[in-house]
């Protein structure tokens, strides 16, 4: 059975192995997926523990007096180095471990890194959670990093490796699905806990809850059959694929397939992965892309504003429950907009979700800085009338949409299905250091630039969005329905990228 055709139209028809969306597969990846609460759980909670007071007492007490100083630019009351550093060290800490973690992959599987990211993960929450100093809360902070790299590295590929080709970009949005689920959970959890003044120690300290469901998920996970056959495995990987494909399924040509994907894998295993895709000019639109999706993640400035939504909404004129509100208001829009694109990505198609999201972080992002800097004055000095505090709060929620519904999901659907078995680990392993590196640099400046550039912050990302939106639509192929083994096909197929690759989606010879 072909395992992909190109159509002279450069469209490529994907395999019918038969797989559907048996029960099976489905618990498999939602347990799997669920991974995606420890990295939404630490984005949701860093920023709303960051205006607490008595947390702010206990390390910070700097930006405490600064707040209480009703002279100070108020979008500079939070410009702490020391407490950028609180939230960004995590993500230095995720970049090393995302690095490794490509290598320990594929010797361990996807499923054994899931494990060691969740052991980490609640090891780092206890820390933090009884930290009596600055020393011990970033040390917990990076263990907390330590399991973000690992699993972040691990479950895109095991989501995008156990779908079915017809259901991947839905099961693979799965991650981010449980990634916003975690960050409303955060949000809420730092509304409830605000008023009691060790508050702070159970938001922080419950990090491990997701890490505790993560590991014992694990352990009733099999691993993916490209994961068995790369370690020798064969037999373990057919029983994987019969239990997630069913018996109708046709399990042997998918194998077939696989097998054949990994044989050629290993002729070129004198070359290390990093090495093959850094350096091979056919990996040139895999590296690319590696590169070009975290900074399109990142430069839309949706993250840093989750992270700070809370110091944000302060800046905006709310009060410090109300600040709180709004984040959780936030966090519940983004994830229902997730779901609307659960429901359209492997029907529409990846770049759909693209333009309109576009759309809509573009549009409000340019309202948003008209109306702090004409209702509030150039220090922000002025107090914003309440209707338009809350005509700021919508806009910012219609933005999340936009963002939840495009480049939330696709950050980690994409990575997980454009790279070649041979180098899959280490273009996923690139994809994430890439995102956790711009993470850091996002969290450790975004308060620096809040200060300096006040309400044209908003503007500056309105201006990334729009080109990088271009470059991917001009140059990112559709990849919806195609099964991984015939994803070359897609390289071959596309006016720019096929120079890099022969017409059948393998290197060109030279």
């Amino acid at each position: 059975m072909a395992v992909g055709v190109l159509d002279a139209g450069g469209d490529v028809q994907a395999a019918a192995y038969g797989g559907e969306l048996t029960l099976s597969v489905l618990v498999t990846c939602l347990v799997a997926a669920s991974g995606g609460l420890i990295f939404g759980y630490d984005i949701g909670i860093s920023g709303g523990v960051s205006q607490m007071k008595p947390f702010l007492a206990t390390f910070f007490p700097k930006v405490l007096r600064r707040m209480a100083d009703a002279k100070r630019d108020q979008y500079c009351v939070f410009d702490s180095h020391a407490l950028t550093a609180f939230t960004s060290s995590l993500y230095v800490a995720g970049l090393v471990a995302s690095l490794a973690a490509g290598r320990v992959t594929r010797s361990l599987g996807r499923r054994g890194v899931m494990l060691m990211g969740g052991a980490l993960f609640f090891a780092g929450g206890a820390m933090t959670g009884g930290a009596v100093n600055v020393a011990m809360l970033i040390v917990g902070r990076m263990l907390l990093g330590f399991g973000v790299g690992f699993t972040n590295q691990a479950t895109p590929l095991y989501l995008a490796e156990m779908a079915p080709p017809r259901f991947r970009g839905s099961l693979t949005v799965g991650f981010q699905f449980f990634l916003s689920l975690g960050i409303l959970i955060a949000n809420l959890t730092n509304y409830g806990t605000a008023r009691v003044p060790w508050g702070w120690r159970l938001s922080l300290g419950l990090a491990g809850a997701p890490a505790v469901f993560i590991v014992v998920g694990a352990f009733f996970l099999t691993d993916t059959p490209s994961s068995f056959v790369m370690r020798g495995k064969v037999d373990r990987a057919r029983a994987a694929l019969l239990r997630v494909r069913g018996h109708r399924a046709d399990v042997e040509a998918e194998l077939k397939a696989i097998v054949h994907a990994v044989e050629a894998a290993r002729g070129s295993e004198d070359v290390g992965a990093f090495r093959r895709l850094v350096t091979g000019r056919e990996y040139r639109p895999h590296l690319t892309f590696a590169l070009a999706l975290p900074l399109c993640h990142q430069l839309s400035g949706m993250m840093v504003l989750t992270f700070f939504s809370p110091l944000v909404f302060r800046v905006a004129g709310f009060g410090s429950n109300a600040a709180l509100m709004g984040a959780v208001i936030l966090a519940a829009v983004k994830f229902a907009s997730l779901i609307l694109s659960t429901l359209v990505i492997d029907r529409y198609g990846r770049k759909v979700l693209v333009i309109a999201g576009a759309v809509l972080m573009i549009v409000c992002q340019v309202a948003n800085a008209w109306i702090m800097g004409a209702k509030s004055g150039k220090h922000g000095e002025v107090a914003m009338p309440r209707a338009y505090s809350v005509a700021l709060l919508v806009l910012t929620c219609v933005q999340g949409a936009g963002f939840g519904m495009s480049w939330a999901p696709l950050i980690w659907v994409i990575p997980g299905e454009i790279f070649p078995v041979e180098v899959r680990s280490a273009g996923q392993a690139v994809s994430v250091s890439v995102t956790l590196g711009l993470t850091f640099l996002q969290t450790q400046t975004f308060l620096a630039l809040l200060c300096r550039l006040k309400y044209a912050t908003f503007a500056y990302y309105a201006g990334w969005v729009a080109a990088m939106t271009a470059f991917v639509l001009v140059f990112m192929p559709e990849t919806k329905g195609v099964p991984l083994e015939s994803m070359g096909a897609v390289w071959a197929g596309h006016w720019y990228w096929r120079r890099f690759v022969g017409g059948d989606g393998k290197p060109e010879q030279r």
